[in-house]
């Protein structure tokens, strides 16, 4: 399953690029595994997995898609280095409220577009995968997928605020070699370009702004409906469903409320989410038998310290996906039973970092290691812009700027 999203786009993809098709593919791999589960008389697997994790999944990132697809920003600013810089730490500070893919989608468009005039901007592009798509979404559950399911797994909502050291560390380091790198470039771009830039001035302007309200709706739904302010919760999860029906209460008011000039203007459709809610019902249908393997074999597969779940998370979540591998390794490490210190999530606190962070941070390592990543070179390449291929981006980006930072976030924050 997880394959098939990583490899189609490349070998297949006027296959790909349809929905019905992935629903197809989805299907042939999951309805199997679902046969299987239920004649081994585990269908209460399949069912728990379906209710108390793909809804709430799907429900918060549709609610989260449809709120920010109803907010437009418009004009049309110098593309100066810190007018970028500003864009890129925005989109850092947003990603953790609004999750990556709605930082990304509502910050993409203004960035092409007041980079539009510069001849070198590619490098924005790439940086803006790595720091809006990716590394911003640590702080809170909502993200990036992953940490959602941790959060649904038991980790309180203000735990994540914890990493906000390693989150302050790496989008430091690269906002810092960003305003290197575009420096360089902006004194090599043309005169002609550079007057153009400043002679189109447009000002910023936000349409939509009444979905602040319902996206602080959906933040406030998340952090106190739980299990900590809301014991019935524990005692029947089923009660959990009263943040979702909140959450998707928000995504209605939003989608009646917004005029729909705005959502034309942002180009809203629901084929991206459609693609989202079949690929991740393949997903979460097929994990669980690796999860049932995690389970039998914790003590027997050698991983066993942070570092190990750090580095063995990110490099599941590099060239699959990254919400399955927080899944699978905090399966595993709940099984381990050896564990000692501070827990969380029903593991240990340590591990637990670094199965947020690895999943995070290696998720911007390749096109597909994170939902929008992909989405964004397409809007770039829609827009002229020649981005790198698969494996020139890993050779020219991810591996010379990007992994040597979250090597330096594993032997500065977490513990052996």
């Amino acid at each position: 399953m997880l394959l098939s999203i990583a490899m189609m786009p490349l070998i297949w993809s006027s296959f790909w690029e349809k929905n019905k098709n992935k629903i197809i593919t989805a299907l042939v791999f999951s309805i199997p595994v679902a046969v299987y589960l239920l004649w081994n008389g585990l269908g209460i697997k399949l069912l728990d997995s379906m209710i108390f994790d793909y809804i709430p999944f799907i429900v918060l990132i549709g609610s989260v898609f449809v709120v920010t697809g109803g907010i437009y920003v418009a004009g049309d600013i110098e593309a100066k280095t810190s007018i970028n810089i500003l864009f890129l730490g925005i989109g850092a500070i947003i990603a953790s409220v609004i999750g990556t893919t709605g930082a990304a989608m509502l910050l993409i468009r203004p960035l092409i577009q007041t980079n539009k005039d510069r001849k070198f901007k590619v490098h924005t592009i790439l940086f803006f995968i790595a720091i809006v798509a990716n590394c911003g979404g640590l702080l809170t559950p909502l993200g990036d997928p992953p940490l959602f399911l941790m959060y649904l797994r038991g980790a309180n909502f203000t735990w994540f605020l914890k990493l906000i050291l390693p989150w302050l560390f790496t989008n430091g380091i690269l906002l810092f070699i960003y305003f290197i790198v575009d420096s360089f470039y902006h004194k090599k771009e043309p005169v002609e370009a550079l007057i153009r830039d400043k002679t189109n001035i447009l000002p910023i302007k936000i349409h939509g702004k009444f979905n602040l309200v319902w996206l602080a709706g959906i933040v406030l739904a998340v952090a106190f409906i739980n299990e900590q302010y809301f014991t019935m919760i524990r005692i029947n999860p089923y009660y959990g469903f009263l943040r979702e029906s909140l959450i998707f209460l928000m995504a209605l008011l939003s989608y009646f409320y917004t005029p729909r000039f705005t959502r034309i203007s942002n180009n809203f459709n629901w084929n991206p989410i459609i693609e989202v809610a079949v690929l991740f019902f393949g997903i979460f249908v097929t994990i669980i038998p690796c999860i049932l393997c995690l389970d039998a074999n914790a003590e027997n597969l050698g991983i066993t310290n942070p570092n190990q779940f750090y580095y063995y998370t990110g490099l599941v979540s590099s060239f699959l996906d990254s919400a399955p591998a927080a899944v699978m390794f905090h399966s595993l490490a709940k099984n381990l039973g050896t564990l000692t210190g501070f827990s969380m999530a029903g593991i240990s606190e340590e591990i637990l970092k670094g199965i947020c962070l690895a999943s995070v941070f290696f998720g911007s390592i390749t096109y597909i290691g994170n939902g929008p990543n992909f989405m964004i070179k397409a809007i770039a390449e829609e827009n002229k812009i020649k981005m790198p291929h698969f494996f020139s981006y890993m050779f020219k980006f991810s591996l010379i700027v990007l992994l040597p930072i979250y090597i330096l976030v594993q032997l500065i924050f977490i513990s052996l």
